[in-house]
């Protein structure tokens, strides 16, 4: 989730004019699914309204047709909707091309996507003010744009090279 409050991040400034990043100090954001194909770089991610259970398996539903043949195994993380009952059905059916792949507790640098939400909040988030969360989500929008135009630099800088 990339929230509407500020993250500030280390900077510089001039000594005595310490820059200050106002805020509303609520907790709106963009809610962000996605995947990374650390083999391509390719970047396929959806905004959604909630992040719960049913919204997951909609997206799973999109990477089965954004990715219409082959086996596609996800890493994910432990959260409660990537196990939830409703997708059981779902994951029953498709077991010839779906495969989630649990990672341990607390480990998010192994899961790539963390670096990509690291990036995108570094380069989007971090130490400037939005007035509201639709342009955030335009930002964000943008940013994701951009660096799908070079996949070779999302591999470099999030795949692990072997």
């Amino acid at each position: 989730m990339i929230r509407d409050y500020q993250a500030i991040q280390c900077t510089w400034f001039i000594k005595g004019k310490q820059r200050k990043i106002p805020t509303y100090g609520q907790h709106r954001g963009v809610k962000l699914i996605g995947t990374l194909n650390y083999e391509t770089g390719e970047i396929m991610c959806t905004e959604e309204e909630k992040y719960d259970a049913i919204a997951f398996l909609e997206f799973l539903k999109k990477v089965l047709a954004h990715y219409p043949s082959g086996k596609i195994v996800m890493i994910l993380d432990n959260a409660r909707i990537h196990h939830a009952k409703l997708l059981q059905p779902f994951l029953e059916e498709n077991k010839n091309r779906l495969e989630l792949v649990f990672l341990p507790p607390y480990s998010p640098e192994l899961n790539l996507i963390e670096g990509l939400w690291k990036w995108l909040k570094e380069s989007v988030i971090n130490n400037v003010f939005f007035p509201n969360v639709q342009k955030i989500a335009l930002e964000v929008r943008e940013f994701i744009k951009e660096i799908s135009q070079y996949p070779e630099t999302i591999i470099n800088r999030l795949c692990v090279q072997l």
